[in-house]
């Protein structure tokens, strides 16, 4: 990662982030404690921003400047907030369709899943604050540029945005090899958002509960699950068919 894209220094952080900056995340080393490094941690909490403590030898690989064990990681994009975008796709009168990752940490993957995403017309992309991607350099380029243009929501937690969603009038669906329902049964002409889960774990089983809908891609051959870019490929232009053919 390029020097420009970190800032260093407790003090240097805590005024980038209430400048309003957008950051991906802070690494704070083991060790520091003290009454600046509280209103730093507190400032972040307030932010939302995530914090990761680590060795000092992690800070020193990435950086020998004067870090004082504090570095932070920026945005390349501005993340938007998921209660903002959906009311924004009403009042337009636009049919929503979303996508959230649960647990997905590849960036290739995730820069692909992007770049279909911003191709099929999908409204807006939701990610974890917390053991998810961010929007590095590496993703935007995999995206080829996508990332610049779909907005992109970080929520805190996934749950509450799959519950906010379907009180919003938006149906949740995620895909999951535990489904009876094969993919192409379910209804998508209706406001809907595809939950995707990473092809080790799947989609977390607390989200499995609030969804509205458990889905399956058939699978015919020996190997237990496609990439979660394709597999994401799938459903998304699932909805893209139907919509076409019921609109």
């Amino acid at each position: 990662m390029k020097e420009k894209e970190m800032i260093f220094g407790i003090r240097a952080v805590m005024e980038a982030v209430e400048a309003g900056k957008d950051i991906d995340k802070v690494l704070v080393k083991r060790e520091l404690s003290g009454e600046l490094f509280m209103e730093l941690q507190q400032l972040l909490r307030a932010y939302e921003i995530p914090m990761q403590r680590v060795p000092l030898e992690r800070i020193d690989r990435i950086t020998r400047k004067n870090h004082q064990g504090v570095i932070a990681f920026t945005s390349a994009v501005t993340y938007q907030k998921l209660e903002n975008i959906v009311p924004l796709l009403y009042e337009e009168g636009k049919n929503p369709f979303i996508l959230l990752l649960d647990g997905i940490t590849d960036v290739r993957n995730f820069g692909a899943i992007a770049r279909t995403c911003e191709v099929a017309g999908v409204n807006a992309i939701v990610i974890p604050a917390r053991g998810s991607v961010t929007v590095n350099a590496d993703a935007i380029k995999t995206s080829a540029g996508a990332l610049h243009t779909i907005p992109v929501c970080r929520e805190q937690n996934l749950k509450e945005a799959i519950v906010f969603l379907r009180n919003s009038g938006v149906k949740v669906v995620a895909a999951t090899e535990k489904a009876a329902t094969f993919y192409t049964d379910s209804d998508f002409s209706v406001p809907t958002a595809i939950v995707m889960g990473a092809e080790d774990m799947g989609v977390a089983s607390d989200h499995l509960r609030v969804s509205d809908e458990l889905v399956k891609i058939p699978q015919f051959g020996n190997i237990q699950s496609l990439n979660v870019s394709v597999a994401a490929g799938v459903m998304i232009y699932e909805v893209v068919r139907q919509r076409r053919t019921k609109g």
